[in-house]
């Protein structure tokens, strides 16, 4: 029964961090958002522009979605503590292992919505792109890249997100030379900004006759996925435009006409390219957004004034800034040298268990306490 006493007193004394992230997730006004978001909906040619009205649908829902989140939650501590009194009362001690799952689970949850919390930044509750880039080495590093590729989209469907091939080049032999992805879902560059950097693998390369340990470097780009209302100045005499054949990951995912876009800002030397939306016109637009976030992202990173003030040698990759190392052999082992958090079943990170890595990139951001 002392066990049972302590799991209640320890539940009751997080009464308060529950209360405090009610008010944290601002529920009162996100729901007044979503009935005004709703009241829209219902509003003569709402319909017309379907773009628009997908992006007042997927707020409406992320809204929603964190109210029922927090209902959750809040039914999970109560349900707990009432379990707790039953079994007091009745002097069913049986019933200990079945309260501490669910404290557990509680626990858990109520940490995952903390952290929900600390995405503060102005972009962090955007849609996020991402680019994937091979570093020198061929086969090895094209084949690194797309197991980047692979673990990235499955943590994004673990979590319930969608993603979309926007471009992809495959490798020549195997994996990808380059690919960009839109990952939509709430706050999906708060947590995925975590994982801007060179990530750097070291194995017995499937490559290598003589079955040698290689290392290999691939990049990962970050930017939040820029709505229309951004206002940024890009001119038309600025950029520089190819059309193009699709190729790369075949089957139903690329065109076969030449409807593929290639732009160049031809003052910073930034190159974006989309190639799997049905038209050249579509492809524009995408092209366009993603050439939009990447400006804005270069500028806020280096805290500048004005686009203009962007240079091209600021929009290189810093292969020497690697973040995380993935080793295979001679032991097996993630580990992020930001943060110092560390994973040893490598399988489950590359089948996209990276909650733990970016949890705890989040707290060092809101604390300071960088791994030295």
């Amino acid at each position: 029964m002392i066990q049972l006493e302590e799991l209640r007193t320890n539940l009751t004394n997080i009464k308060p961090e529950l209360m405090e992230l009610r008010g944290a997730l601002d529920l009162e006004n996100g729901a007044k958002e979503a009935a005004e978001l709703e009241q829209k909906t219902s509003a003569p040619g709402f319909w017309d522009e379907p773009e628009q009205s997908q992006k007042v649908l997927q707020r409406i829902k992320q809204l929603k979605d964190k109210a029922a989140r927090y209902e959750k939650l809040e039914g999970l501590y109560n349900d707990t503590l009432e379990l707790i009194d039953m079994a007091l009362e009745e002097g069913e001690e049986s019933l200990y292992q079945e309260v501490q799952q669910d404290y557990d689970k509680f626990q858990a949850m109520l940490e995952e919505e903390k952290l929900s919390t600390l995405l503060k930044g102005e972009y962090d509750k955007n849609n996020a792109i991402m680019s994937f880039h091979a570093g020198a080495g061929g086969t090895e590093a094209q084949d690194w890249t797309g197991m980047l590729y692979r673990m990235y989209t499955h943590w994004a469907e673990r979590r319930g997100f969608r993603y979309k091939i926007l471009d992809y080049i495959g490798g020549e032999e195997a994996g990808i030379k380059s690919a960009d992805i839109l990952i939509e879902g709430e706050n999906a560059f708060g947590y995925l900004k975590s994982e801007m950097g060179v990530h750097r693998l070291v194995r017995v390369s499937p490559f290598d006759a003589s079955g040698r340990r290689h290392t290999s470097f691939a990049a990962v780009e970050v930017m939040p996925e820029m709505t229309d209302d951004v206002d940024i100045d890009i001119r038309p005499e600025d950029l520089k435009v190819d059309t193009y054949r699709s190729g790369g990951a075949g089957g139903q995912h690329v065109n076969k006409t030449e409807s593929a876009i290639r732009i160049t800002h031809i003052p910073t030397g930034i190159i974006v390219a989309c190639q799997n939306e049905r038209s050249q016109h579509q492809n524009r637009e995408v092209a366009m957004r993603m050439l939009k976030s990447k400006l804005m992202e270069i500028k806020e990173r280096e805290h500048l004034d004005k686009i203009e003030d962007i240079k091209g040698e600021q929009k290189k990759i810093e292969w020497g800034s690697q973040i995380r190392s993935y080793v295979f052999m001679p032991y097996t082992l993630v580990k992020d040298h930001r943060t110092g958090c560390e994973n040893g079943n490598i399988q489950a990170v590359m089948d996209g268990d990276l909650d733990s890595f970016i949890n705890a990139y989040l707290k060092a951001s809101a604390t300071g306490n960088w791994a030295k």
